[in-house]
């Protein structure tokens, strides 16, 4: 149409259209560079096109994707809700395993109080701190934590930034050690520079030399020992430590000796130490080290807390001592011991059977002393096969073959089982039964019932006075105890720690017990695999109550 003819009118129309065309590309504009449009559909000769934004959202979810720090989102309940791969290769974890757990998983107990904290100001306000992280193998990494809060269509999360610490700390740990140093240098210009009175440099001197003394002595023991502070970082190693390892201080200092433990002994390593950090008892667990040509060999590591004046730990001094000729010499025993045992057993069934052969024969008068050795010859024969029995039993405990067939157990009739033999094996000694009440657990009558006559055996060894034994069963809440009290000579509290050892026996000035000092092992060994607990109460001089826990059934 030509416009010089268009009326007024028309023109005041067609410019009013054009007006809100143009305020409509206007809203448009301003809804992409708000980021509220995320496409356009756009109409062309050849029909309607979709035309995707490549907004700065985009770019962002790239970055984060790509940076070297650990980046995840959480809901209020502490649940991942996004994780980038930084930080499930940080965990050693695929990531799609860390989206839906709750972070909390990959705090280790030594920072928990930590990062509930952080967790809690973070909903409140940005905030950032230090703590550890703990993959699923237990290996601790020191993080820069940094919190802070996201406005999500799901509603508000928490976005959390993790800043891998590792190599920060080996050097922080190393520049520690020469400042240490260079103190230490001060110090002694200083000593050297300033005239001091004479008592002043005696006491320096003997400090001096008892600091040599120190350092003489730990590099010249034959185990490896170190200090640690409270918080468990590792601040000195002495000489065999380098010499075993093969590796410096910067490659080792505060949690870097993991690095040396054998994965299969790093978690339950981790878990006893971090619990005597925690609680101050003494740390003692045997694991591998590697050495620095490549082969593990196993070690006794016990550490002792060094305590302040008020009670508080200052540091930690540990030793790890080589055990590996002892563990392979007690594997060649127990198989020594097994052998021998499967080997003694085949003829002491045969001596066994002839003595009740003789036993039996009626046909001749047999003189009464001919019958009398013959039943101490049965004594004896008995005796030397329970200890057989008990040798087999060790041997089985360590190549992982003792057997239990579970049913289900009344401790009354097992304990009447038991007090019948009792009461037929010393006729001297006075069984009073106060375990009468038909409790019921799961487990092995004939395992359990061998646990109830060691708990007999070793009362009537050690009660050659008063013969008198009680054996009682109460409940408590879910658990039953069965207990074995005796009023012998009793143990001293050094005895009651290693009652349980293999091959530990007690002994008296006055008095001498036989016995392999095997049965209250084995009795661990099969209350442990009953998922149950076994200990003993005792006061020197006034005997002992041996007794084991089970769970009750219904």
């Amino acid at each position: 149409m030509n416009p010089a003819k268009l009326t007024y009118d028309e023109l005041l129309q067609e410019f009013r259209e054009l007006q809100l065309q143009l305020d409509e590309a206007n809203d448009t504009i301003d809804a992409i560079r708000n980021g509220q449009v995320d496409a356009l559909i756009v109409k062309d000769d050849t029909g309607h096109q979709l035309y995707t934004l490549k907004t700065a959202d985009q770019t962002y979810r790239v970055f984060i994707e790509k940076m070297n720090e650990g980046a995840v989102t959480l809901n209020r309940e502490g649940v991942i809700l996004y994780s980038n791969s930084r930080f499930a290769t940080m965990m050693n974890m695929p990531l799609e395993r860390v989206i839906g757990l709750r972070f909390e998983t990959f705090i280790p107990e030594i920072s928990q109080e930590r990062f509930n904290y952080m967790i809690n100001n973070g909903w409140e306000e940005d905030c950032k701190g230090e703590i550890l992280l703990a993959d699923k193998s237990g290996h601790l990494t020191p993080c820069l934590l940094s919190c802070t809060t996201l406005s999500l269509d799901e509603g508000l999360s928490l976005s959390l930034i993790l800043t891998d610490l590792t190599t920060q700390k080996e050097a922080e740990w190393e520049l520690k050690v020469k400042n240490d140093q260079l103190i230490a240098a001060q110090e002694e210009t200083k000593k050297l520079n300033n005239e001091l009175e004479d008592t002043v440099k005696e006491r320096t001197k003997d400090l001096l030399i008892s600091r040599e003394h120190f350092k003489l002595l730990s590099d010249n023991i034959p185990q490896m020992s170190w200090t640690n502070l409270p918080n468990g970082e590792i601040d000195f190693f002495n000489q065999q430590w380098y010499n075993y390892t093969g590796l410096r201080f910067s490659e080792t200092a505060g949690w870097g000796w993991q690095r040396v433990v054998h994965p299969d002994d790093l978690a339950i390593t981790m878990d006893k130490y971090v619990h005597s950090l925690k609680t101050g008892v003494v740390f003692e667990v045997e694991n591998r080290y590697l050495r620095w040509d490549g082969k593990y060999r196993w070690h006794l590591n016990r550490a002792m807390p060094l305590k302040g004046d008020n009670g508080e730990i200052v540091f930690w001094v540990g030793t790890a001592t080589d055990i590996e000729d002892q563990k392979q010499e007690m594997e060649r025993k127990d198989e020594f011991i097994g052998v021998a045992s499967h080997e003694l057993k085949t003829p002491l069934t045969s001596l066994k059977g002839y003595i009740q052969l003789i036993s039996g024969y009626n046909k001749e008068h047999v003189p009464p002393v001919v019958k009398q050795y013959i039943e101490k010859a049965a004594i004896a024969v008995n005796k030397l096969q329970r200890l057989i029995n008990d040798l087999l039993d060790v041997s089985k405990i360590h190549a992982g073959r003792l057997e239990y067939a579970i049913e289900e157990v009344n401790l009354r009739d097992l304990v009447v089982t038991s007090l019948e033999n009792a009461q037929h094996m010393y006729p001297q000694h006075e069984f009073d039964n106060l375990a009468t009440s038909p409790f019921k657990i799961i487990g092995n009558a004939e395992r359990l019932e061998q646990v109830v006559m060691n708990f007999i055996n070793n009362a009537v060894k050690y009660s050659q006075v008063n013969k008198k034994i009680i054996i009682k069963t109460e409940i408590n809440e879910s658990v039953v105890r069965l207990s074995v009290t005796d009023f012998g000579i009793g143990l001293s509290a050094g005895q009651i720690e290693r009652i349980f050892e293999r091959f530990y026996r007690v002994e008296d000035q006055k008095f001498m017990a036989s016995g392999l000092g095997m049965g209250l092992y084995i009795s661990t060994e099969i209350i442990n695999n009953h998922n149950g607990k076994i200990g003993v109460e005792s006061e020197l001089g006034k005997g002992a109550t041996f007794y084991f826990e089970l769970p009750i059934i219904a």
